[in-house]
This record gives C-alpha cells, sequence and structure tokens, in this order.
C-alpha cells in the first residue's frame, strides 16, 4: 500500500491491519473475500468507472509478477507501469 495526497484522508493504520488480517486467510478465502466486496464497489462506480478500476486491478497483478521476475533490478528496468507512473508521482 502506498501513500500520496489523493489518500491522505484515509485511515491508512486501519486499512493496513484489515490487509494484514485478510492476507493471514487462505488463497481460497481471499478470493472469495475480493469477490464478495465486488458487487458494492460495482455499485457505487458508474460502468465506465468500474471498467477502469477492473483495468487498475489486473495492471497491479501484471505489475506484481513482473516485479517478481526481475528482482534486484529496480523499477526502471520494468516495462508496466505503476501506480506513481500512472499518477504522475
Amino acid at each position: 500500500m502506498t501513500t500520496s495526497p489523493e489518500t491522505n484522508w484515509m485511515n491508512h493504520p486501519v486499512l493496513r491491519k484489515l490487509v494484514e488480517d485478510a492476507n493471514k486467510l487462505t488463497l481460497a478465502e481471499r478470493i472469495t473475500l475480493v469477490k464478495g466486496l465486488i458487487p458494492a464497489i460495482a455499485n457505487q462506480l458508474s460502468p465506465r468507472e468500474y471498467e477502469g478500476f477492473v483495468a487498475e486491478m489486473q495492471l497491479k497483478g501484471e505489475r506484481f509478477h513482473e516485479a517478481q521476475s526481475q528482482k534486484g533490478e529496480g523499477r526502471a528496468a520494468r516495462q508496466v507501469p505503476g501506480e506513481r507512473d500512472l499518477e504522475g508521482r
């Protein structure tokens, strides 16, 4: 989890605790948890915004896999843009 001026209003300690607790679950339980959150997220987004959210999640996974395959090479060598790149940070 990264912080930025856009997310300063969030309760980061509570969010980190939720993520830490969720990561203690099995993979199947974590997937079920994410699936359980989707309807409420989709309900608060327009179809276009939801499409963007899904694209962000896919990019997050691709970025993770790329970083894992290039350990020790640093961010500059990666091809998949990260959140900082997309947000211009």
